[in-house]
């Protein structure tokens, strides 16, 4: 059972990571095809071109790598669930088909990107790339929610196999920029290149947005069809989300593309060195999250699919409605009394005790956030120095979650510690969070009052954007999808918050120069707002009861 518990998680995890494999993959393919032009007279040299193979080569193997675990784990779990694992009917399935093939694609790659280490400019090394490209696009159609479905199967598969291509598109060309500004620094030539590079992928970057557009609308009508399965439902809130989080990438590209048309208009203007690769370095924060998403949505059952347990509207609002937060807890005691019924398989009703030791949870834990909300806003006036302690708050958060997140293990509950964190999911995300708290608070008091750790500054935005993404694929309980969705809007809402946290602050601080001063202080005031959402919204948790 303790395999079980992490590889439900890491199961989600993986379906993440293969979407971001895989749009490397794709993504690189295009790139190299259409902005440095391999296979032509006019392609960019050797230096530029290996570069780029190598990010191929690393989504290759990350691919491959993330397949066959994917393979392995769906295997530990039939067999934990059944007792024996029925290898015969498993390699079967289409799901299994589907992912080995991509398996044997992902290892061609590697083995092609390999030769063109040694030869850039091998006209038949990339058309066995076209060649191996065209399959694994393809072979995404049968790992879909359409491939279940009685009714406009082939249409739906062939929908969203071209929504993956078009996001596959977008975020392995923005991954090949930063690359390319990295070789920037020490090559001429892809310093050369840069603008001209920003330029043309302008209209890759449109027609790949157009595609995820009229794909993805029609989609989203189809797997929901209503505001209810809109905005009740687990399904409808991740697309919520996600349409958020692209209105932000489209934000930061429409940035890039406007430098790019004033660099052509006038050659000498500096936005498109000087701020564009921070742009496109944020925007990639928000292009992985809506990926970690998109892989989310596929393990959650379509909004049409469960009318009967769609939530009102009204139950949505009433989970993030303001009332005064919870300050006094329920015993220890009172609390594992009621936990026989809070577990059961059948009807799972929580008692009053767990129902208000939940949301004290989420209250104090609401207020220590907005409460460092307030401070590091007030770090933004100038001659309130003492106010850059507020990372403090995250140990105190840290503490506080590890004693009560989780009441019915250690320390306060009789389950042991590995047992608890190795043996279900959610206590093992719980943990994570736990430390991610202490470590954040930790590195980001020193990098806030030590001027010259400047490396960890760059702790606290990645941290964000692990814990964003956690909150983004967290799940809680499988059964009563109706109070499940309502204790996921509020995480889903508070994962969005977490992406743009890590994004603002990044980009403050790459454009902590006199050139983007201003907007660098905008970007991580917009990140600390967000952080102080969150403390709101954690303020006025109430656990729901349906």
């Amino acid at each position: 059972m303790y395999i079980q518990g992490l590889a439900n998680f890491i199961d989600d995890f993986l379906g993440g990571l293969m979407l971001i494999s895989y749009a490397l993959v794709v993504g690189s393919v295009l790139w190299s095809f259409f902005i440095l032009r391999v296979g032509t007279p006019a392609a960019a040299g050797d230096a530029v071109v290996t570069r780029s193979v190598k990010l191929l080569n690393i989504g290759a193997v990350s691919l491959a790598a993330s397949v066959g675990t994917k393979l392995v784990i769906k295997g530990a779990v039939l067999a934990a669930t059944l007792g024996e694992l029925p290898l015969g009917p498993y390699a079967n399935t289409v799901q299994f088909k589907a992912g080995l093939l991509r398996l044997i694609l992902a290892l061609g790659f590697i083995w092609v990107a390999k030769r063109l280490n040694q030869a850039p400019r091998d006209k038949r090394n990339w058309q066995i790339v076209a060649l191996l490209t065209l399959p694994l696009v393809v072979s995404g159609a049968w790992l879909v929610h359409a491939v279940g479905r009685f009714e406009q199967r082939e249409l739906l598969m062939i929908t969203t196999v071209a929504h993956q291509l078009a996001a596959a598109v977008w975020f392995g060309c923005v991954a090949q920029l930063m690359v390319l500004w990295r070789t920037s620094r020490l090559n001429d030539e892809a310093k050369a290149l840069w603008p001209l590079a920003i330029t043309r992928f302008g209209l890759l970057g449109v027609s790949s947005v157009v595609l995820l557009l009229v794909t993805g609308l029609p989609l989203a009508w189809t797997y929901i069809g209503s505001w209810d399965g809109l905005f009740g439902t687990g399904y409808g809130s991740l697309v919520v989300t996600k349409v958020w989080l692209l209105l932000v990438a489209l934000g930061f590209a429409f940035l890039n593309h406007r430098a790019g048309r004033l660099w052509r208009a006038n050659a000498g203007d500096p936005t498109v060195t000087k701020k564009v690769p921070y742009y496109i370095e944020a925007e990639t924060f928000i292009l992985v999250g809506i990926l970690f998403i998109a892989a989310t949505l596929s393990s959650q059952p379509p909004s049409v699919d469960i009318p009967d347990r769609t939530a009102q509207v009204a139950d949505v609002i009433n989970m993030f409605k303001p009332r005064l937060p919870k300050i006094e807890s329920p015993s220890h005691e009172a609390l594992l009394a009621g936990e026989a019924g809070r577990v059961a398989v059948v009807d799972k009703v929580p008692s009053v005790a767990a129902t208000e030791w939940s949301d004290y949870n989420h209250n104090v834990s609401g207020l220590f956030l907005t409460g460092m909300g307030l401070l590091a806003m007030l770090s933004y006036v100038r001659g309130l120095r003492w106010a850059n302690y507020w990372p403090l708050g995250f140990v105190g958060l840290s503490l506080f979650l590890f004693f009560r997140s989780d009441a019915e293990t250690w320390p306060l509950g009789p389950i042991g510690f590995w047992e608890s964190t190795f043996g279900n999911g959610e206590v093992f995300q719980h943990r994570i969070a736990t430390l991610l708290a202490f470590v954040l608070g930790v590195m980001e008091l020193r990098a806030r009052t030590h001027p010259e750790a400047r490396k960890l500054q760059y702790v606290f935005p990645i941290l964000c954007a692990f814990g964003g993404i956690l909150l983004l694929t967290h799940a809680h309980a499988e059964f009563e999808l109706k109070s499940e969705f309502l204790i996921q809007s509020t995480h889903t809402t508070m994962g969005l918050l977490a992406v743009i946290m890590a994004a603002g602050r990044w980009l403050e601080l790459r454009l902590a120069t006199n050139e983007g001063y201003v907007e660098g202080r905008f970007a991580g005031f917009i990140a600390i707002s967000a952080m102080f959402l969150i403390g709101n919204f954690l303020m006025f948790y109430r656990e729901p009861l349906y």
